[in-house]
Order: structure tokens, then sequence, then C-alpha cells
């Protein structure tokens, strides 16, 4: 078999990110509870203590939420790209603030676009439908940011879209990139013209 040879590497520019990151919380956030308040009116606890209650209930919901979207891209590496659990990787990057998850095996682009986009359902667009069904506010609030918070995986499914869902993809384990490899890769063809 032949080994892999690196062709590409996709890197986010955090900074980037994270403007991409605000406006798409405020967005998320002012349209699902505008349209929550629409259909169930705006709970408004500002003058009692039930609005310290639901700032902590959002707080620890929120942090909950974050351990469980980097949970999700450990269960889509092992769901779809059948990788062994020793190869999983969790943790917290203090310096960047970041918590990530990453697995140390290639996996196919198209394993790696469904691992990306997972928490995206499962910690943001699920939770939005249970706050609305629950007619929880604070529970539509938290979806919302954690919609936001998956700007960083649709910016790199986005990169992985350019390239062919067979070139086989390594996570990096220190920094928000993406490194794309081939098992085929295109010689280089000799110059005639000597």
């Amino acid at each position: 078999m032949r080994e892999p040879v690196k062709f590409a590497v996709i890197e986010l520019d955090m900074h980037e990110v994270g403007k991409q990151n605000l406006w798409v919380t405020i967005g998320a956030s002012v349209i699902l509870v505008g349209i929550y308040a629409y259909f169930f009116g705006f709970t408004n606890h500002f003058e009692s203590w039930r609005f310290l209650v639901d700032l902590l209930l959002f707080a620890g919901l929120y942090m909950l939420l974050i351990v469980l979207h980097e949970i999700c891209h450990l269960i889509g590496f092992v769901l779809f790209g059948r990788v062994p659990l020793s190869s999983l990787k969790y943790g917290v990057n203090l310096k960047m603030g970041i918590a990530y998850a990453t697995t140390t095996e290639l996996l196919p682009n198209a394993v790696m676009r469904k691992a990306l986009l997972l928490p995206f359902w499962l910690t943001g667009v699920v939770p939005v439908i249970l706050g609305f069904w629950l007619q929880s506010q604070m529970l539509v609030l938290a979806g919302a940011w954690l919609i936001a918070g998956a700007v960083g995986d649709f910016a790199m499914y986005a990169g992985l879209l350019k390239y062919p869902k067979n070139c086989l993809v390594k996570d990096d384990e220190k920094f928000p990139r993406l490194h794309l490899y081939t098992l085929h890769p295109v010689e280089k063809k000799e110059d005639t013209a000597s």
C-alpha cells in the first residue's frame, strides 16, 4: 500500500472565525428568541430572583453543550470513520481559548465532513427544537449560541468541499487546521524543453 502524500492544509484564521462567531451569535439569538417570543411571549425576569436562576442555568447549559459539542466530534470519528477509541483525544487549549476533540487517524474527506457537522445538529439544532417544545427560552438561547459555535466547523467543512471526497484528512492535534493527503499523488512531468 502506498504511503499518503500531504498536498494541502486548511487552517482557520481564529480572529476571523471569532468575528463571524460574534455576528452569528447575535443574529441567531435575535432571530430564534424573536420567534420564541412571537409564539410564547417574552419571558422577562429582570426584576426578580428568577433572572439569576435563569442566568446560572444558561451558563451551566452552555458549558455542558460546549463539552458535548466536542464529544460529538469524537462520536462522529468513531461512528462514521470507524476509528479505534485509543486514537481519540479531547482537551482544552487555554492559550487559544478553545476546547478540542481529535483523532490521530487519517479519515476520508466525506467522513471528516460528517464528523464536523454532527455537533451543529446535536448541540445546536436539537436544543433549539427542545426549547420550543418545552417552552424554554434559555434552552433556545443556548442552542442559538451553540449553532453559532459551529462557525469554525462550517469553515472547515467549506474548505473540505474544494477537495475530492476520497482524499484523506488528518486533524491537527494542536491547532485549528486540517492536513490533506492523497494516495495517488500527481507526478511532475519532466521538462522536455531543454
